[in-house]
């Protein structure tokens, strides 16, 4: 038989009175939040970017759905090639929090770049340099095709420990290394045993990234549109305007940008101007992706 502790009744009676406490600050707080004219209401999130933390506002699946009523389509964007410019990354990091940032792992500011990014609630992926065809330098420590897949994975672990708080990777460069499955593949349980997904940028029309990526386990969906191969306001208003139709299509659609000022002042403009969309972070549009993707194959 359980023993009744001597203080029950007197903590009874305490919780009782504080409970009773409680309704009358907040019958007060009502009272005068109606009584006076001069409170502020805190204006309504916008529609069109979902507060981190609240994912399950948004049910990713029902926008892939074939007979899911219309919903407004989804999209999600990453800048890269952050790391070596820590005035740029902090005006990306300004930027609202779904949009996901990308940082090189060898320049000196990017461990502390990376962790405030991770602090304003921005997915931080690791910009991992990979081998590309032609003579084009990914940077130190890239992965490479005619490395041993130990040499690669030494590698790949290091970028990951100069990047704090990853959610994940994407490809710097990379258009011979994520066009090869073999070369791909032992990376695939490292990641997945780190809970990163491997966001494709897509340097290539013959990746295998999700294919290998998904036969192991992890989560991956390529890039729809690049933002700013040319980097005019102009250009980068049409780069918009395909992102969106791309959405429109597909329920879902990711873009790549760059840390140049117009390229950042779009996307801020656009993220603040725009209400047919949702501005989601980069894993909850990943997780359409591959959703949708699954779809297809039924």
């Amino acid at each position: 038989m359980r023993r009744r502790s001597p203080f029950a009744k007197a903590e009874l009676w305490l919780a009782a009175g504080l409970s009773t406490l409680a309704l009358g600050i907040g019958a007060a707080a009502l009272a005068i939040g109606f009584l006076t004219p001069a409170t502020k209401i805190p204006a309504p999130l916008s529609p069109t970017r979902l507060p981190i933390g609240h994912e399950t506002d948004l049910d990713l699946r029902t926008l892939t759905e074939p007979s899911a009523a219309p919903k407004r389509p989804i999209v999600a964007i990453v800048i890269d090639d952050l790391g070596n410019n820590p005035d740029a990354a902090r005006r990306a990091i300004a930027l609202p929090p779904q949009v996901a940032l990308a940082f090189l792992p060898y320049p000196s500011a990017t461990p502390a770049l990376a962790q405030e990014a991770e602090q304003a609630g921005h997915d931080v992926l690791v910009h991992v340099p990979m081998e590309a065809v032609g003579a084009q330098d990914a940077g130190p420590m890239v992965l490479r095709t005619d490395l041993p897949a130990s040499e690669n994975l030494r590698r790949l672990a290091w970028d990951l420990s100069r990047v704090p708080g990853y959610s994940g990777i994407n490809n710097h460069e990379g258009s011979k290394f994520t066009a090869d499955a073999p070369a791909l593949a032992p990376l695939m349980p490292l990641l997945a045993g780190h809970h990163a997904f491997f966001f494709d940028s897509r340097t290539t029309a013959e990746t295998q990234v999700v294919a290998v990526a998904e036969s192991h386990g992890v989560l991956s969906a390529g890039r729809d549109v690049f933002l700013d191969d040319v980097p005019s306001a102009s250009a980068i208003a049409t780069q918009f305007c395909l992102l969106e139709s791309k959405a429109k299509a597909n329920g879902v659609a990711i873009a790549i940008g760059h840390p140049n000022p117009v390229t950042l002042d779009a996307v801020g403009d656009w993220a603040r101007s725009e209400k047919s969309f949702f501005l989601v972070s980069l894993e909850q549009a990943l997780e359409a992706k591959s959703h949708s993707l699954a779809l297809a194959r039924r």
